[in-house]
C-alpha cells in the first residue's frame, strides 16, 4: 500500500528508548543535546513579535509564488546588512529550510539521480532526499588543523547522474567554514562538471571567530542559498525561510522560472509571518548577542575543563552552536552515549548521528544554559578520570 521510498525504520534508536526508559523511572538529566532556543531562557521581545503578527493586511489574500514582496525586501535588506546586494527577484520564500531543499531538489533532479552531502554532518540530508527520489553521496570532511573539503574524494565521486553539491556554511555540528579559497576551488569542481551548489547557511551569523562570508552573491556556478528565521532569530515556530538562486543570468532566470511554478504549486507562506518579517528579522540582533554570548561562556568552560586533564579534547569551531569531543574509544559511541545516561544521567548525542567515520567523537550543545552545561561537562569528565 506504501511507497518504497518511505521504507524507513521506524523504530527509535537505543539512545533514544534510553533516554525515554530513564525519564519515565525519575530520573534528572543533564541535557547537553538541546537545541530548541525557544527552551533555553533567551529573552524575546514579546510584544513586538505579537504585534508584528497581527498585522491588518494578512486579512488580505495575495498568491505570491515567490512570497510577499515586503517578505522578499526584509530578506534582501538582512543580507546587505552584511555586504551583500541580493536583488527580491532572486529570493523564493518557503515555510523551512527542509521545503527550499525538496524545491532545489525537485528543480534539479529527476528520480535516482545524486547529491553531494558533506560527511559529517546533520542527518536531515537522508530524508530529505529519500522522500524526492535523490540519491546522495557523501563527501568527506578531513581534519588537518581544522576541517577541510576532500576536494579530490569530491571530483572522483562525480558520475553522469550527480546534479549538485551542498556545502554547509558552517558545517553542523563541526563548525567548519567554507573559506573564500575552498569555495573558489568547489566552483572549479562544479564548472568543470557543470554541477549547482546548495549552501546551507542557516548558522552563518554564528561567527565565534572570524565573521564568515555567504555564498549568496556566488556567480560562478548555479547557486542554491539557504537560510531562515529559524536560526538567524531564534524563532523556529514562525516558519520563515528562503531559497536565494544565483550565479551565470542565463541560468539563473531559467532556474527561477521554474522554481515560481514549484512554488505556485504548493503557495505554502502564510501572510502573518510574511507581513511580520522584518520585524521578526529584527529580533536577530538582540538574540544573537545573547546566544553568543552563552556559546562564548560554555566554550571557555569546555575548555578550561579539558585543559586540566589528557584523555578527552575538542575539534576545532569556526561557528555555530555545538561542540565536537574526541573522547577514548572504549566501544560504540551509541553504547558510551547511553552509558554516560545510566551512570551519569548526562545526555549527549554519539557521534554515529553524524556520519563521523569512526567511534571516539560526541557531540554537545553549546547553547544548554551555562550551570546544566557546566554540570554536564564535569560528568562526562568525571566518567575518564
Amino acid at each position: 500500500m506504501f511507497s518504497r521510498r518511505t521504507n524507513w525504520n521506524l523504530e527509535s534508536n537505543r539512545l533514544t528508548r534510553a533516554l525515554a526508559q530513564h525519564r519515565a523511572t525519575g530520573k534528572p538529566v543533564l541535557d547537553l543535546t538541546t537545541s530548541n532556543p525557544t527552551a533555553c531562557g533567551f529573552s524575546y521581545d514579546a510584544d513586538a513579535i505579537l504585534r508584528a503578527l497581527a498585522n491588518p493586511a494578512s486579512l488580505a489574500y495575495e498568491p505570491q509564488p515567490q512570497g510577499l514582496e515586503v517578505a522578499r525586501k526584509a530578506v534582501a535588506e538582512y543580507y546587505f546588512g552584511r555586504g551583500r546586494r541580493v536583488s527580491i527577484d532572486d529570493i523564493i520564500l518557503t515555510t523551512s529550510t527542509s521545503e527550499a531543499y525538496s524545491f532545489a531538489f525537485r528543480l534539479l533532479c529527476d528520480p535516482g539521480d545524486e547529491i553531494h552531502v558533506p560527511a559529517p554532518s546533520y542527518p536531515l540530508f537522508e530524508f530529505l532526499a529519500g522522500v524526492q527520489d535523490v540519491k546522495l553521496v557523501r563527501y568527506l570532511l578531513v581534519y588537518d588543523y581544522g576541517l577541510q573539503i576532500d576536494f579530490d574524494g569530491v571530483d572522483k565521486a562525480v558520475t553522469p547522474k550527480t546534479r549538485a553539491v551542498i556545502v554547509v556554511n558552517p558545517n553542523n555540528p563541526t563548525g567548519h567554514f567554507c573559506p573564500a579559497s575552498e569555495a573558489a576551488r568547489l566552483n572549479e569542481v562544479c564548472l568543470r562538471h557543470r554541477l549547482a551548489i546548495i549552501a546551507d547557511e542557516v548558522f552563518l551569523d554564528f561567527a565565534i571567530g572570524e565573521k564568515a562570508q555567504s555564498l549568496v552573491a556566488n556567480r560562478e556556478v548555479l547557486t542554491f542559498t539557504l537560510s531562515g528565521m529559524s536560526k538567524i532569530s531564534g524563532l523556529p515556530q514562525m516558519k520563515l525561510a528562503w531559497l536565494v538562486a544565483s550565479g551565470r543570468d542565463d541560468l539563473k532566470f531559467a532556474a527561477l522560472a521554474r522554481l515560481n511554478v514549484i512554488a505556485d504549486t504548493y503557495l505554502s507562506m502564510n501572510a502573518p509571518v510574511q507581513h511580520a518579517a522584518s520585524a521578526l528579522l529584527a529580533q536577530r540582533h538582540g538574540f544573537q548577542q545573547q546566544l553568543m554570548a552563552r556559546v562564548r561562556k560554555n566554550l571557555a568552560a569546555l575548555d578550561a575543563r579539558l585543559a586540566a586533564q589528557q584523555p578527552c579534547s575538542r575539534l576545532d569551531i569556526q561557528g555555530g552552536w555545538y561542540a565536537v569531543l574526541r573522547v577514548p574509544r572504549i566501544g560504540s559511541d551509541e553504547d558510551l552515549a547511553i552509558e554516560l545516561l545510566a551512570t551519569r544521567n548526562l545526555c549527549v548525542h554519539p557521534g554515529h548521528f553524524y556520519d563521523f567515520p569512526s567511534d571516539g567523537y560526541l557531540v554537545i550543545s553549546l547553547i544548554t544554559r551555562e550551570d546544566e552545561f557546566a554540570k554536564g561537562i564535569d560528568a562526562l569528565l568525571s566518567f575518564f578520570a
